[in-house]
């Protein structure tokens, strides 16, 4: 039998595969899209998300990211990250690189979507496969935690992601983050010539009207060969429980609040290996503590940093106290990094 089955083959199965092999496990992702898969996202890769990666043995090229850079108007402030580097990184390249990796540890990936789920006490069953446990590490809209009654109320405000990549020099090692009362556009440097823009807001409206939001930036932008635009949301999604029976949530399936603080890969990398590790310990019922605890800080900053940034009158002070309190801002982006 299977010890363990990995529904989704994103960054967050993809950690949960190469953990388990690690710990010799025999693990099998199911996922329905060729590598590599893209998605919109920031691709930004926090300090701690490049090391947890590096610890897994997955080594990826990308642009240094040495901090964060608020910008409205002429008005900015930054902060730079403490020790480590983080690194702006294509998402089709951090796929190639967690695939690789799994598939030289023997993981098995193998087509399919897992949308139903059966289980009783001592296996869980999905796809054809028969395995001891399965992690849930199916995205967003996840349809294991939606198949298992999971979906928790996704919340009155809604939020919505685009992203699209500019043929054009960076012109900074920062991630710079563009407010507005809008929303927010994420500039991060992906290579030489390459950086991706994306922008989040309630509005569910095209890319360039989104971008004209952000005057300066557009301006910047324009003319610049520009790739498509990929769009994700809504954003917020509440899971009632990180746990059922057999099945673990991880990543973006086990609750996700925004994009805000970019830390995304490094909770879908942390998360994944929490349940891996609570698995081989023979305790599945620590997960769903050890799942609060690693996702506690980024869960209070960010709903915090959120219910200032969706009132006009809030959003417009942001930039202006980060420039003010400069010692705090850094505070606030170490604690994320």
């Amino acid at each position: 039998m299977i010890d363990l089955l990995i529904a989704g083959g994103g960054p967050a199965g993809l950690a949960a595969a190469i953990r388990s092999a690690s710990l010799g496990m025999e693990a099998v992702v199911v996922e329905p899209r060729t590598a590599p898969v893209d998605k919109a996202c920031g691709e930004g890769i926090m300090p701690s998300g490049v090391a947890a990666l590096r610890a897994l043995g997955v080594e990826v090229s990308g642009h240094p990211l040495r901090g964060i850079r608020y910008v409205e108007g002429a008005r900015s402030a930054m902060a730079a990250f403490r020790g480590r580097a983080g690194l702006g990184v294509r998402r089709t390249d951090l796929h190639t690189a967690l695939h690789t990796r799994a598939v030289e540890l023997g993981v098995r990936i193998v087509p399919g979507k897992v949308a139903e789920v059966r289980q009783d006490h001592d296996r869980v069953g999905a796809c054809g496969l028969t395995a001891r446990w399965l992690i849930a590490a199916d995205g967003l809209h996840s349809p294991v935690r939606r198949a298992l009654g999971l979906d928790g109320p996704g919340g009155a405000v809604r939020r919505y992601g685009l992203r699209r990549h500019y043929r054009v020099a960076p012109w900074t090692e920062f991630v710079e983050v563009h407010w507005s009362r809008h929303g927010e556009a994420y500039v991060t440097p992906l290579g030489d010539d390459l950086v991706g823009v994306a922008v989040l807001s309630g509005e569910r409206r095209a890319y360039e009207s989104q971008l004209a939001a952000f005057p300066r930036l557009a301006s910047m932008l324009l003319g610049r060969e520009a790739g498509a635009v990929r769009g994700a949301g809504p954003l917020r999604q509440r899971a009632r429980a990180q746990r059922a029976g057999r099945v673990l949530l991880a990543g973006d399936a086990a609750g996700y609040v925004d994009a805000l603080t970019g830390e995304g890969v490094a909770l879908a990398v942390a998360t994944a290996g929490a349940a891996v590790e609570s698995l081989a310990a023979g305790r599945p019922q620590d997960y769903p503590a050890r799942w609060a605890r690693l996702t506690l800080r980024h869960r209070l900053l960010t709903a915090g940093l959120l219910s200032v940034a969706r009132r006009p009158a809030t959003a417009r002070l942001i930039v202006p106290a980060a420039h003010r309190a400069p010692a705090l801002f850094g505070a606030a982006v170490r604690a994320l990094q």
